[in-house]
């Protein structure tokens, strides 16, 4: 039952899901990455002016390697763009630079999902790290408390999952709002951004989505496993 379960094949769905959009953000990113911004701003300038537009003169925006490395740095408190965000000009890349912002300007307005986040990543580290092993002593040895306990830590690692959702679209829509206001992109060019944050967007939705099937797979088999008992 735990090897082999009816849900089995929605997670297998949710996974194939995941595969493509993956797929589908990076072609996105590089589509989109060949339009130049008719601003001419690139990652570096938008995120500069976004940030020192909301106040926040002290955040630093520093270049990495890689290609969609691109992360806000919350303990501390700089803003990291990949090499193709930080130096280009495209669609893309003021558009990956400005969601990033968009979590630096949460942080600053204690936005409260993103506090909430935060506040149970420790939590959730060592949930996570013993969640599967907890499940799979309870499952091969028969013991219900284990399971349940597994089950529990797993929750948390859902959670965290779902509470991570708002936090991503709130970012997008923050940054969309001020790329139009501030002039980093003109009303023509909304279309590849939303298509560029939109395809990075669902790969957090297709994760969420197979951790949370596998949670009720879990739930299902411990229910049954009690009513056998």
């Amino acid at each position: 039952m735990l090897f082999f379960h009816p849900m089995d094949f929605l997670i297998l769905i949710a996974f194939g899901i995941s595969v493509w959009a993956q797929f589908r953000v990076r072609g996105t990113f590089n589509r989109w990455s060949k339009v130049q911004a008719t601003s001419g701003m690139t990652g570096y300038d938008a995120a500069r002016r976004m940030l020192d537009a909301n106040g926040l003169h002290n955040i630093p925006i520093e270049p990495v390697r890689g290609t969609l490395s691109d992360h806000y740095d919350p303990t501390h408190r700089v803003v990291r763009l990949s090499e193709p965000v930080y130096y280009e000009s495209s669609i893309s890349a003021i558009s990956v630079a400005c969601h990033e912002v968009g979590h630096a300007i949460q942080h600053a307005n204690h936005y409260p999902m993103l506090a909430l986040r935060h506040q149970i990543f420790p939590v959730v580290n060592f949930a996570s790290g013993f969640a599967p092993f907890l499940l799979l002593a309870g499952f091969l040895f028969h013991w219900t408390g284990l399971i349940g306990v597994g089950i529990i830590f797993f929750s948390v690692a859902v959670a965290f999952q779902l509470i991570t959702l708002p936090v991503e679209f709130n970012a997008s829509n923050r940054a969309r709002d001020l790329m139009v206001s501030e002039g980093f992109i003109r009303n023509d060019e909304e279309r590849g951004v939303a298509k560029v944050l939109n395809a990075a967007a669902l790969t957090y939705v297709a994760a969420a989505l197979i951790s949370l099937l596998e949670l009720v797979k879990y739930i299902m088999i411990f229910t049954s496993s009690n009513n056998d008992d």
